[in-house]
């Protein structure tokens, strides 16, 4: 199987080509720049090429799978999907952001057409949650009402902190009655029953409001985090602010500057998900937890680019291509039993 990992020379695209050529993986390394990839290539002895992404389908008609690590995904996975599409070539990135995860669900057909798989969020968003969501389903198929929470350690990467910066001016985003209903950041509190502990969390903008909904259909999901009460109101009133260009580009700009966990902190940190779902009758919970989630995506990616072929061809969630136990084969995941309550 010939594959690529597309933005390989940022952040995550090369912990996912370091983890493969340790696995014994070859895959091909691209970017957009020659002078950015070919250093990463050189290094662990792999092939590599350059391109825009105006010009992918070309480089990708003798590639079975490509994952697209060049983010923010709002802006360049509509070309790459396109490009897939054509070379029928199996797409696989790491996004969270809502909206690039109902693209993608919007191209269902068309990968059905081609033979191929769509999967988006193949990494720590929304590998866990996704998995959490799937396997309360299975234990509660009349719920209603889902609620997934999460924590993580060990600070982010230049590309999840450009697309925080985007988030910040959208606002929160809930599943309601199967329709996506803006809110303010933090509108919901709650407590979550981690593994760990029990954490404070407020509700955010997180892809598991789409990847949620196809998994498991259940029409009113929420998600959350740890979120500092002021935060929601701050937002409402920044947000036109935030939207503008300049403070955008300013804040963009910023934001690239931003240095991932090192080897070290990634080894030390780790993250939880909770969830909760629910119908009139019955609750239902489960939790997990999992290795730093910068680690927890290249070992997803890689077990999911193993996978692919076999999953049925269309737009996929992590859960609805391998199941919703696919976290439970990943390096480190511990799942508590699901407890009715």
């Amino acid at each position: 199987m010939t594959w690529m990992v597309y933005g390989a020379n940022g952040y995550t695209g090369r912990l996912i080509a370091e983890l493969a050529v340790e696995r014994g993986e070859r895959p091909v390394l691209a970017g957009r720049s020659r002078e950015k990839v070919e250093p990463v290539a050189a290094a662990l002895g792999l092939e590599h090429r350059a391109f825009d992404l105006s010009r992918a389908r070309e480089h990708l008609e003798d590639v079975d799978a490509v994952v697209h690590c060049a983010g923010p995904f709002s802006q360049t996975s509509a070309a790459m999907v396109d490009a897939c599409l054509g070379a029928r070539t199996h797409y696989l990135d790491i996004t969270g952001e809502i909206d690039v995860f109902e693209f993608v669900a919007s191209r269902d057909a068309d990968a059905r057409e081609a033979g191929i798989v769509l999967l988006p969020g193949a990494g720590f968003d929304v590998v866990p949650t996704d998995c959490v969501a799937a396997i309360l389903k299975n234990a509660l198929p009349t719920a209603t009402h889902l609620d997934l929470a999460f924590v993580v350690g060990g600070g982010a990467s230049a590309g999840t902190t450009k697309t925080s910066v985007e988030a910040a001016a959208v606002g929160g985003r809930i599943r309601v009655n199967g329709e996506l209903r803006s809110v303010r950041i933090g509108h919901r509190r709650r407590t979550a029953h981690f593994r760990s502990g029990q954490r404070e969390v407020g509700s955010i903008p997180w892809g598991d409001v789409s990847t949620a909904y196809r998994s498991t259909g259940i029409p009113n999901i929420t998600t959350f985090t740890t979120v500092p009460g002021l935060l929601g109101q701050l937002q409402q009133v920044f947000a036109p602010v935030l939207r503008t260009s300049f403070v955008q580009n300013l804040a963009m700009t910023v934001a690239g500057k931003v240095k991932g966990p090192d080897e070290r902190k990634r080894a030390n940190t780790r993250a939880e998900v909770y969830g909760e779902a629910w119908d009139a009758q019955k609750r239902v919970e489960c939790a997990l937890t999992t290795p730093n989630p910068y680690s927890l995506t290249a070992d997803s990616v890689l077990r999911a680019v193993g996978k692919v072929g076999g999953a049925a061809p269309g737009a996929h969630t992590p859960s609805s291509a391998f199941g919703a136990d696919f976290v439970r084969e990943l390096d480190g995941v511990v799942v508590s039993e699901v407890r009715f309550t």
